[in-house]
């Protein structure tokens, strides 16, 4: 499947906010954001006032890029959003973070998404004793999620990590233990744009 291989700081300066997508980099001083707050492509730090459409659309491209999806895919989580009871921004959010690569990156089991998409993808995670190596896979309520033993640098991860409310430490695994809320997603995410985008 496509997806960008460009540089991933580049994406955060035309988001104007940290997406982290390179992990510990992004929390350091080499952080591009914090060095270089300008938009790809401009010498200062002016940006213009943009209009509605433009302030939906790069809201859009965020959070797209955040959880590293192509278009089509992140489209069609919005159709299905949409099409389920609930606030749809918050229904979006919920299916976003129920990816198994997002889940993963929650456990701190990597230190970024596409890490967490790598690990998946060669079959480090399994799912209720199952291997699952497609990271759009949903978990649901009372998963539980196991990864190999000789992956030693997610364990180390993983015990400095800070558990989210809905994922918790079981007896063979980690456990879901719930479905997340919206707390449950950045809060530098302004989902309401994108419905609004979409909506048009």
């Amino acid at each position: 499947m496509a997806r960008y291989l460009g540089p991933s700081c580049r994406l955060c300066r035309a988001a104007g906010a940290k997406l982290f997508l390179k992990g510990d980099r992004c929390n350091s001083s080499k952080c591009s954001i914090d060095r270089r707050n300008t938009k790809p492509g401009t010498s200062n730090n002016s940006r213009k006032k943009e209009s509605e459409y433009a302030l939906q659309l790069k809201e859009k491209q965020k959070i797209k890029r955040m959880y590293g999806l192509l278009e089509k895919q992140f489209y069609n989580y919005y159709k299905k959003a949409s099409s389920k009871q609930g606030i749809t921004g918050d229904n979006l959010l919920q299916l976003l973070e129920r990816r198994l690569d997002s889940v993963v990156y929650r456990l701190g089991l990597a230190k970024s998404r596409s890490q967490a998409r790598q690990f998946v993808r060669h079959g480090h995670i399994k799912v209720n004793g199952s291997r699952v190596d497609i990271p759009s896979f949903l978990v649901s309520k009372d998963d539980v999620i196991t990864f190999d033993e000789d992956l030693k640098l997610a364990t180390e991860n993983s015990k400095e990590s800070n558990l989210p409310d809905w994922l918790i430490t079981g007896k063979d695994g980690f456990v879901v233990a719930s479905l997340p809320n919206r707390e449950a997603a950045d809060s530098n995410i302004n989902e309401q744009m994108v419905v609004e985008f979409y909506s048009r």
